[in-house]
């Protein structure tokens, strides 16, 4: 479904549904015939839809589960078309990812009802929903049958509504890096008090506010042939720069001008002589990735958007130097990776979001209406000129990427000579 959609029936038909479902709740709590949450949880399902680049910040909440309740009692759900991080990643069973078409509105009701009829027959008795106030999710941890629902509640703030579905009522806190938001709901989850709002512990518990990811993706031999051939790197003295021009379109603003793209990629390879670069990007970015190809105008430039799995792409990474990419998945998924990697931010902060691999260089401008996409407006912002990532200039994302590079080892050929 398009995004357009997806935010049409989660506000027209999401709405009524909570307030519906949190009129049947007080019905039932009245009766009284509500089950009281479990002592302590012993199966747990990560609801998260949408983005994979989230699931690779939510890695050290997975951690915590799976250290209090075994790694065959975590459970995931998951689009479809957003599964793969999953599988690359293994930390949850493959058996236990539960998938839901998204393609189109039929698909998407009959998959909703199979993923709560299985998670009722496996016995699931505690939801941690990791959407940041998505209706479609409350509704689908209520229906789960778990009696332990962890979430983001709006409490007496404006954050958009979603019904009172939650056992576990969390507050959103927008100082914590989202990876730590993550780990918060999981830890709320345990705790016997239903005190509120959550979770009334030091941040610190969740971490320092500097969490670190170790490369965890080992790409067989083959695929790293085969990734060095789609790069047409020919020996190992080859240095590969890889570009990311295109963001998704669920938030087209954090799109740096293919034109700068352009230009950068001309300046890397006048400026390097032995480097091969590549233009990466998904299955819809294929044809404006092959367009950028050839405006670059080089043999040693090519795009291989549409062209890969996510394992090869991460192989890709393994054996590429740097990587340019706007704030989106593949920035994410470059923390499983050595490969450095330069990240634009513009209408969202890198203080919330940056990616967790400690080889990572942040680009962001800080611009007084910066963020206009967070929570608070349901990430969609009124903005229609992303000055913040037109003030981003080919220059300082070059210079970025010679720092980079000399760190690999790789030095200014021609100032050489």
């Amino acid at each position: 479904m398009r995004t357009e959609t997806i935010r049409f029936l989660d506000y027209w038909v999401g709405v009524p549904a909570c307030a519906l479902l949190t009129l049947l709740r007080v019905l039932i709590r009245v009766a009284p015939l509500e089950s009281k949450p479990a002592s302590r949880p012993h199966r747990i399902v990560f609801l998260k839809f949408i983005e994979q680049g989230a699931t690779v910040l939510a890695q050290d909440a997975i951690r915590r589960a799976t250290e209090r309740v075994g790694r065959d009692n975590i459970f995931f759900c998951v689009f479809e078309s957003n599964r793969a991080i999953l599988d690359v990643l293994g930390t949850v069973p493959a058996g236990n990812i539960i998938t839901v078409r998204d393609r189109t509105f039929a698909t998407f009701v009959v998959d909703f009802l199979m993923a709560l009829r299985r998670l009722r027959d496996v016995g699931v008795d505690t939801v941690i929903d990791m959407e940041f106030f998505s209706r479609a999710s409350a509704i689908f941890g209520y229906l789960s049958g778990a009696t332990t629902r962890v979430g983001l509640h709006r409490f007496t703030g404006e954050l958009p509504y979603r019904g009172d579905l939650l056992t576990h009522r969390v507050q959103y806190n927008p100082h914590l890096h989202i990876s730590m938001q993550y780990s918060v709901l999981v830890e709320s989850a345990f705790l016997e008090t239903l005190d509120e709002p959550l979770l009334k512990v030091p941040a610190m518990v969740m971490g320092d506010g500097t969490p670190s990811l170790s490369p965890v993706f080992a790409p067989a031999d083959a695929e790293l042939a085969r990734a060095r051939q789609l790069a047409g790197i020919g020996s190992a003295g080859e240095p590969l720069i890889l570009l990311n021009p295109n963001a998704s379109d669920l938030l087209p603003l954090r799109k740096w001008d293919g034109s700068r793209f352009i230009a950068l990629a001309q300046l890397i390879l006048a400026r390097y002589p032995t480097a091969r670069l590549a233009l990466t990007g998904a299955t819809s970015e294929r044809a404006s990735a092959d367009d950028l190809c050839r405006a670059i105008g080089s043999p040693r430039a090519v795009s291989v958007a549409g062209q890969t799995s996510l394992r090869e792409l991460l192989a890709l990474y393994s054996v590429a130097s740097v990587m340019v990419t706007n704030d989106s998945g593949p920035a994410h998924f470059a923390s499983l990776t050595p490969m450095h990697t330069v990240v634009l931010f513009g209408p969202e902060t890198p203080l919330l979001f940056r990616s967790l691999s400690p080889h990572t260089t942040v680009i962001w401008k800080a611009l007084a209406c910066s963020p206009c996409v967070s929570v608070f407006n349901h990430r969609l912002s009124p903005c229609r000129n992303n000055v913040c990532m037109q003030t981003i200039t080919v220059d300082e994302v070059f210079e970025a990427v010679q720092r980079a590079l000399a760190l690999r080892g790789v030095h200014d050929l021609i100032r050489e000579v």
